[in-house]
């Protein structure tokens, strides 16, 4: 009888190691299902005639799109008990949208193509976020999400070393297939998640319950969309992205341009390199701050972050050179490789009991969207009337104000950064 009375529990904790790991694998393998074939969409449409004009007219059609679902995705993630379904769908339509473009290259297709992708992009974030919080729960988000994170750019890093090398190697629709194989791969990955190790209260902001046992509670109700208005600290995070990413956005192909316009780099293999670098340090910047979260919370993680911008556009203003996209890419990978830790956690760390997770981590990546799509607007033209020194060292500028903003309102930001409502909640009486 002993032995029986254990076996829900060791059932439930058998559902979450599997969950765990499922987790792990769907972020390894949804890198491409988040960008489609990403950076590679413009050499393979040039290769078919088309000019620079319409190929940024689509790209940007797709940026638009994705920044306007991005919170509605994250408010349908908060209500839905379907968080598998969304992601299999997103899965799904990211494939066929990818394949759109094999058949055809007529304007109107690869612009749906392109819509289609961003919409899918804009929901499987939110949802994966959400299924990672109601597994793990609160106490547990900042562990999982930080292994989730060095997965998914681990999957990254490989997914371009592969393109680069098969279309090289077999031409670009090779690169097309790639995406098919890892969009399956991670449909598999997140058929293997238990659905009942997916706690929908606790997925949202709203624990089902207050000890180990995780038996349901009545829990409260969501708050309206005004809990996130309210929320100061917020309110601060969201203004230090959208100038931190209103610098970033431009500075990795801007840098691209400066190198190889000046002869200094082939275009392929400087664009490869690229990713390679960013992503390599990336992982190693997510499990650092998965470390550097539960020891001293998420304020001097995200200052770190801000910090390796100004420092990124100095080196990248002063060094125009083939060599430079080692410092200048381990920079961006330190930057948005803590940030990808951090962001989700202090997120759903702030709008723990509100209900409105979901809609929070959409809400900050629209901001993230805005500014990184300005960003290319306004170093392009930069660079045009002042060249591209001054360009990377104002863009570098803007995340100064991103820094400013962290310690100015440091008094404020660093008790709600502490990661103290993912503690246990012991003395609520």
């Amino acid at each position: 009888m002993a032995s029986k009375a254990l076996t829900p529990s060791g059932e439930r904790q058998s559902d979450a190691g599997r969950a765990k790991t499922a987790l792990q694998s769907l972020n390894f393998f949804m890198a491409d299902m988040q960008a489609g074939i990403g950076p590679f969409l413009g050499v393979f449409l040039q290769q078919r005639g088309w000019s620079t004009g319409p190929i940024g007219t689509v790209m940007t059609a797709g940026g638009v799109a994705g920044m306007i679902m991005t919170v509605p995705a994250g408010a349908f993630i908060d209500h839905t008990e379907k968080k598998r379904m969304v992601v299999i769908v997103t899965g799904i339509c990211t494939v066929m949208a990818s394949f759109l473009i094999l058949l055809s290259q007529s304007a109107w297709v690869v612009t749906v193509s392109q819509v289609a992708t961003a919409i899918a992009g804009a929901a499987i974030g939110p949802a994966v976020a959400g299924m990672t919080l109601g597994v793990v729960r609160q106490r547990g988000f900042n562990a999982q999400n930080g292994r989730n994170q060095a997965w998914n750019h681990a999957g990254n890093m490989i997914g371009a070393g592969l393109s680069g090398y098969l279309g090289w190697k077999f031409g670009m629709p090779a690169i097309f297939y790639l995406a098919a194989v890892f969009g399956v791969l991670a449909i598999a990955s997140v058929l293997m998640i238990p659905e009942k190790a997916i706690d929908h209260r606790a997925a949202r902001g709203l624990e089902a319950a207050d000890d180990d046992t995780g038996s349901a509670g009545e829990g409260g109700k969501a708050e309206g969309f005004k809990a996130l208005l309210r929320n100061k600290p917020m309110l601060i995070l969201a203004a230090a992205l959208a100038c931190f990413h209103l610098g970033n956005g431009a500075m990795l192909p801007l840098y691209g341009l400066a190198v190889v316009g000046a002869g200094k780099g082939n275009a392929a293999l400087f664009t490869a390199e690229t990713v390679v670098v960013a992503q390599a340090v990336m992982i190693v910047a997510s499990l650092l701050a998965m470390r550097m979260s539960a020891g001293k919370g998420y304020w001097l993680v995200l200052l770190i972050s801000f910090a390796a911008l100004p420092l990124r556009g100095f080196l990248a203003g002063t060094f125009i050179e083939h060599w430079g996209v080692w410092p200048v890419q381990a920079l961006d990978g330190i930057g948005a490789g803590l940030q990808s830790v951090a962001v989700p956690g202090l997120v759903a760390c702030l709008l723990d009991g509100t209900g409105r997770v979901n809609v929070g981590q959409g809400a900050v990546m629209t901001v993230q969207g805005v500014g990184a799509s300005l960003s290319p607007a306004i170093g392009g033209w930069l660079a045009q009337e002042l060249g591209y020194n001054i360009a990377f060292y104002i863009l570098g500028s803007f995340a100064i104000v991103s820094v400013a903003l962290w310690v100015g309102f440091a008094g404020t930001l660093r008790p709600a950064c502490s990661g103290s409502r993912s503690q246990p909640k012991e003395q609520t009486a």
